[in-house]
């Protein structure tokens, strides 16, 4: 039993051959991307239900302090710790740095 095949046969079978594993490349990016950005949203939640649990805290202690009135020093704390916290913060987040240095002959760009 002998298999005759004509040039144009297997031209299309070579190109179909293609085709599949070109559709399955394509696929297997799709699933990495949308994986990668469930990662991405999920970390999104999770430190947005960190940042709401802390302030909520925060704010406990705060109207704690501020509803007991007693030490004038103790409410300035209780007031003034979480604002240097958030000013640092917000001053890291919002400053530009750049590292400027000489490159050498072995480095990309």
């Amino acid at each position: 039993m002998t298999i005759n095949l004509t040039p144009t046969q297997i031209l299309a079978a070579v190109g179909a051959v293609v085709v599949l594993l070109w559709v399955w490349r394509a696929s297997a990016r799709r699933a990495k991307a949308a994986a990668g950005a469930a990662r991405a949203g999920a970390r999104l939640l999770s430190l947005t239900g960190r940042v709401l649990l802390m302030a909520g805290a925060i704010v406990g202690v705060q109207w704690v302090v501020i509803t007991h009135r007693g030490d004038v020093t103790l409410l300035l704390v209780v007031l003034g710790l979480p604002a240097l916290f958030a000013a640092y913060t917000l001053t890291k987040a919002l400053t530009i740095t750049t590292q400027d240095s000489p490159r050498s002959r072995g480095d990309r760009r």
